[in-house]
C-alpha cells in the first residue's frame, strides 16, 4: 500500500505501541484519527504529528471499553466524512491478580475492550476496504494469546480471542486485496503495567519501535501473524514441545503477584 493521504485509525493511541504506530504511520504521510481516553495527550500528539509531518491528525477521545464505544466511533468518522484505510486496534488492558479478587466490573471492561470492541471496529470498517480491494487491519494481540496466563487469566483468554479471530480473518480476506495480521509483542515499554499492576513483573521490555516495525514487516510480507522479537517467537514454540500443564505452571510461576502468597486467597 501507498500509505502517503490514506486514513488510519489507530487506537490506544495516546502512549506505547499506538503513539508509536501513530509516529511512524505519520512519517510515512498518512493521515490520523486517534482513539484513546486521555483527551489533552490526544490533542497534544495530533498537533506535535501535523506540525511534524504536515499531515492531518484528529483526537477522538472515546472509552472504549465503554458499551457501545465502537459505535460512537463509526459515527464520529461518519461526520467528519472520512473513509478507514487502515485499523491499528490496539487498545487493550490486563489486570493482574487473583481472578477472584478481580472486581466483575473490571472483568466486563476488560473484555469489551480486548474483544468487542477490537470485534465491532473490524466489523465496521472492513466491509468499504472490501469494497475497494485495499485495506491494512492490524490487531494487537500478545505473546499471551500463546498459552495460557495464571493471575493474568482473562487478558490470556482475550488475546487468545484476538489470534484467533484475526487469523480467519485473513485467511477470509486474503484475496480481496486486504492485508490482516496478528501482532504479537511481548512485554512492551508503555503504560500497561501501571494500568494491569504488573509493574513488579522482572523481564526485559522490548521497545514500541521494533514492536511497530515487526507489524509493518508482517503486511509487507503478507503474514496472518507475527511475534515481535526472537527469544518471544522460541516462547511461543514451548506449548508445541512442552505438555500444556507444564507450560501453565512455568506461566504461574512468571506471573505470580509479588504482593501474593503461593496460594489463592478463598
Amino acid at each position: 500500500m501507498n500509505y502517503s493521504n490514506k486514513t488510519a485509525l489507530v487506537t490506544g493511541a495516546s502512549s506505547g505501541i499506538g503513539e508509536m504506530f501513530a509516529n511512524e504511520l505519520a512519517k510515512k504521510g498518512c493521515n490520523l484519527i486517534l482513539v484513546a481516553r486521555s483527551e489533552n495527550k490526544l490533542k497534544q500528539l495530533a498537533d506535535n504529528l501535523q506540525r511534524a509531518y504536515s499531515i492531518h491528525a484528529t483526537p477522538l477521545p472515546v472509552d472504549l471499553a465503554a458499551a457501545n464505544a465502537a459505535e460512537r466511533v463509526a459515527e464520529e468518522i461518519g461526520k467528519l466524512g472520512l473513509t478507514i484505510d487502515i485499523l491499528i486496534n490496539n487498545a487493550g488492558f490486563g489486570t493482574l491478580g487473583a481472578f477472584n479478587e478481580i472486581q466483575q466490573s473490571r472483568i466486563h471492561q476488560e473484555i469489551q475492550l480486548n474483544v468487542i470492541s477490537l470485534t465491532e471496529l473490524t466489523h465496521k470498517f472492513i466491509g468499504s476496504m472490501v469494497e475497494r480491494k485495499e485495506g491494512i487491519v492490524i490487531n494487537v494481540a500478545s505473546m499471551t494469546a500463546f498459552l495460557p496466563v495464571p493471575f493474568m487469566a482473562v487478558y490470556g483468554a482475550t488475546k487468545a480471542y484476538v489470534l484467533s479471530f484475526t487469523e480467519a480473518l485473513w485467511a477470509e480476506y486474503r484475496d480481496c486485496g486486504i492485508q490482516i495480521v496478528a501482532l504479537c509483542p511481548g512485554e512492551t515499554k508503555s503504560s500497561f503495567h501501571a494500568t494491569s499492576g504488573s509493574e513488579n513483573l522482572k523481564s526485559k521490555r522490548m521497545d514500541p519501535i521494533d514492536v511497530v516495525k515487526a507489524a509493518f514487516k508482517a503486511v509487507e510480507k503478507d503474514r496472518c501473524n507475527i511475534i515481535a522479537g526472537r527469544n518471544n517467537y522460541f516462547m511461543a514454540q514451548l506449548p508445541r514441545i512442552l505438555p500444556r500443564s507444564v507450560i501453565v505452571k512455568l506461566a504461574r510461576r512468571a506471573f505470580l503477584p509479588a504482593t501474593s502468597s503461593s496460594e489463592i486467597k478463598h
